[in-house]
């Protein structure tokens, strides 16, 4: 009874996700739901002491990162920086390669610590222009941008400052850059086979005589995304800013990684015990252990050094828009870090109940090796939540410390857990109920039906290279 009671909390909060309400309400309903059905008395004090005290942790930690990724991302977009590379972008590879321009274009912005529902904005009218121009189907047009920002640049390339990289930080006392080896394999292998199913989709549809509006003609546009295209983002191939602005553009996002890295290595140089808060007469403030900060300050901190150099890249168009713009990052920020804290919270009172201890000891018998118990305990979670972050929240502050224990005995290192999880995470999160996806398919006009079988199938892709990159460890060590 105790484990129905989970699994019906559990299947009520991913109807509710998958129907759009928000789980910043129902993430504590549904779990206080469960506390009801285990013991009526409970339901306060769980509310009080463990849903509020993980939700708020939840914040006190990555709110920081959260804000200062959303106001980067907006003027990113508001700077013309955007553009600019787009347009760098498609001289490159040329306007016909529409999906590997489409791809790189994301994963640079993500990668660079730009959001994804950022990304899917800036990135649209510059992808349906170029898919219009090579006749690529645009229902291929949400895979690919979920192939370029929601898959290698978000949680397995080394650095990137998303916080699907940076959560693991303060469980597994790493920084982003953990198991840099092991991360750039699986990107390049899910970088690499992306592009071969999309390429394939892409051409299949060609000999069927599929277009970019389809067989008849038909096109459906987001009408506010047509005239933004229209006047502020369409790309004019011939005339283009100089070179030198062009790769201007460029260097705020390269500073970001630059700076990050700096201060990863920097910081605990500054702090080399710690911070005590009682060596200054603050004793009730305690003391700063720097293994879990290290990762979220150094990424805060190049964050703002993007910001300050995007700003300066085109001061003039920034200040037109930068009040407005500062406000609609902020509310997203603010969206955004409630919804993940809530599902934290909920994955706390779950963690609680006694029907999790089944739960628990059901997956350590079915998955003793402890990569793949939090493989595939991260990747389920955040099926379940259709949230990356969230899922993974869920998972760690359930098992953050039997993974620790774990991955001790059996020598894994912590660097290696964290790269796992993390790219376990952005695996089946992308569910049909999961934010990132219902936000680019609105963008792009499309529907489910449409366009969801092509994002699946990259989130087959993701989860399979999870296991590879297990196998890989298992056999080589590599890290």
């Amino acid at each position: 009874m105790d484990l129905i009671v989970i699994l019906l909390s559990l299947g009520l909060l991913m109807f509710i996700a998958y129907r759009g309400f928000s789980v910043i309400l129902f993430a504590p309903l549904c779990a206080l739901f469960a506390v009801l059905l285990t013991e009526p008395s409970y339901v306060l004090p769980f509310f009080s002491n463990i849903f509020m005290e993980k939700m708020v942790g939840f914040v006190k930690l990555y709110f920081p990162v959260f804000l200062l990724g959303a106001i980067f991302g907006k003027i990113v977009e508001m700077s013309g920086v955007a553009k600019s590379i787009a347009q760098t972008i498609i001289s490159w590879v040329g306007p016909k390669r529409a999906i590997l321009a489409t791809v790189l274009l994301s994963a640079i912005l993500t990668y660079s610590g730009v959001s994804l529902f950022v990304v899917a904005f800036a990135v649209y009218p510059f992808a349906s222009n170029i898919f219009r121009e090579s006749n690529i189907p645009k229902r291929l047009l949400p895979a690919t941008i979920i192939l370029g920002g929601a898959t290698f640049t978000m949680d397995a390339l080394p650095g990137t400052p998303q916080i699907q990289n940076v959560i693991p930080t303060t469980f597994f006392k790493t920084d982003i850059y953990a198991a840099p080896m092991l991360g750039i394999i699986g990107g390049v292998i899910v970088f690499s086979v992306g592009m071969i199913y999309l390429e394939s989709r892409s051409r299949k549809a060609r000999k069927a005589g599929e277009g970019y509006s389809g067989f008849e003609g038909n096109e459906v546009e987001m009408a506010a995304t047509i005239q933004a295209e229209e006047e502020n983002y369409s790309i004019n191939l011939k005339t283009s800013n100089s070179r030198s602005r062009e790769l201007f553009a460029f260097v705020p996002l390269i500073l970001v990684g630059v700076t990050n890295k700096f201060f990863t290595t920097i910081i605990p140089k500054w702090y080399p015990n710690g911070f005590d808060f009682s060596s200054i007469g603050l004793d009730s403030f305690g003391k700063v252990e720097l293994s879990q900060v290290t990762g979220i300050w150094s990424v805060e901190l190049a964050l703002l050094f993007g910001i300050i150099s995007t700003i300066l890249y085109n001061w003039r168009e920034v200040q037109s828009k930068f009040k407005e713009g500062i406000s609609i990052s902020i509310g997203g920020a603010l969206l955004a870090t409630m919804n993940t804290a809530s599902e934290y919270g909920f994955g706390g009172i779950i963690a609680a109940l006694p029907g999790f201890s089944i739960v628990r000891e059901g997956v350590s018998h079915i998955f003793t090796n402890p990569l793949v118990n939090g493989a595939v305990t991260t990747n389920v979670l955040a099926g379940i939540t259709g949230s990356a972050s969230g899922g993974m929240g869920i998972a760690l502050s359930v098992m953050g410390e039997k993974y620790m224990e774990a991955a001790a005995q059996y020598n894994i290192p912590p660097e290696v857990m964290h790269r796992v999880i993390a790219m376990a995470s952005g695996g089946m999160d992308s569910l049909p109920h999961n934010g990132a996806v219902i936000t680019i398919l609105t963008v792009c006009g499309l529907t489910h039906v449409q366009s969801y079988r092509d994002i699946f199938a990259i989130t087959i892709l993701k989860t399979l290279t999870v296991l590879i990159i297990i196998g890989i460890y298992s056999l080589t060590g590599i890290v």
